[in-house]
């Protein structure tokens, strides 16, 4: 850059920073890039798959599936595992069916958890904006979108067409909560519904679509599409669920992976299942008609009773877990800019 240009960039860098303080506009180079700070899943196949180790801090992430496919479950396990390091959480509960005794079964410590059932969306999303705003809160979980019922609604009649409402109270929101979210490193989940689309459909086009409008497909660092797609028996008697979870966008790192993953009731995703299917996968649990062993030593024929014996010796769990992330999670994230396209 010759001369000229130099002192004329530097005039102009000079008068933002009068106008707008020290800091508003730096080189790249003048700051350490530092690896993005992860909040654990409580899914360690999904940790993987994510590609940093986690869901991001700072950041917006949606989840989003079926009913009864997981999606509390998996918001529950990530504040379960953000209250282990020390960390406040905060759930608002626009839809009033937080379960306290069994996000206690998940790990959640339900006497340090924040909780609001806020009667419109417009408080629901004033309160996520004050928490995030106060940097003393480091994960807020939105459950959920679709509940987030404008105020003009709610003073309505029954059968008013209020068309674009809840789009517009998203997109509002998510205008004034990114910036505060980075600023605060906070990590806001959005739990999210599906609805049909009306209408006819392109060849290959799915007629499933996300509520509350686009904005919060754009504004998301990480989306999660999560499916069950079968049942987990013991005998006759159903135990679970199998669940597939896709990461369809990811900001910070590739996107497009996906897990398969057991989620048992009353417990939640299987840590003992998913070191199982994953040992096997790595070779590092050996796997022998029905019988599965670790370390030289046989821990259980048939998976439910190798669960159960990972279950009962906490130390062999924890030794092939710390086995499997040095093999697959990175040493340094450092977050990248792929994105995927929208489901």
């Amino acid at each position: 850059m010759d001369d000229n240009k130099n002192r004329a960039l530097s005039a102009a860098l000079g008068q933002i920073e009068k106008q707008f303080g020290k800091g508003s506009v730096m080189r790249m180079g003048d700051r350490s890039v530092e690896a993005a700070e992860v909040i654990g899943t409580g899914s360690l196949m999904l940790d993987i798959a994510l590609g940093i180790g986690g869901l991001p801090k700072g950041r917006v992430v949606e989840i989003y599936g079926p009913e009864s496919s997981g999606k509390t479950t998996l918001t529950l396990q990530a504040i379960a595992q953000c209250q282990k390091t020390g960390g406040t959480c905060a759930f608002i509960d626009a839809e009033h069916a937080l379960d306290p005794i069994y996000a206690q079964k998940l790990g959640v410590n339900i006497d340090d958890l924040l909780v609001s059932q806020p009667d419109t969306g417009e408080q629901a999303l004033e309160i996520a904006d004050m928490l995030v705003r106060s940097n003393a809160v480091d994960m807020v979980v939105v459950d959920s979108v679709a509940a987030l019922t404008p105020k003009a609604e709610i003073e309505g009649e029954m059968g008013d067409q209020l068309p674009g409402l809840q789009a517009r109270l998203m997109s509002q929101a998510l205008r004034k909560l990114t910036g505060n979210i980075k600023r605060s490193n906070c990590l806001v989940i959005f739990i999210n519904q599906l609805r049909m689309k009306i209408g006819i459909m392109m060849p290959g086009q799915s007629p499933e679509t996300t509520t509350g409008g686009n904005a919060l497909k754009f504004y998301a660092s990480v989306r999660l599409d999560i499916r069950r797609i079968g049942s987990i028996k013991k005998g006759e008697e159903i135990i679970g669920n199998q669940t597939r979870i896709k990461v369809v966008k990811n900001k910070m790192a590739p996107p497009f992976k996906q897990v398969i993953t057991e989620i048992l009731y009353g417990e939640g995703i299987s840590r003992e299942g998913e070191l199982i299917d994953m040992g096997v996968d790595a070779k590092l649990v050996e796997k022998s008609g029905a019988w599965y062993g670790y370390d030289g030593e046989r821990i259980g024929q048939g998976k439910e009773n190798a669960r159960q014996y990972l279950k009962e010796n906490p130390a062999v769990a924890a030794k092939l877990e710390a086995a499997l992330r040095e093999k697959f999670v990175p040493a340094e994230a450092v977050p990248g800019e792929a994105e995927g396209n929208e489901a």
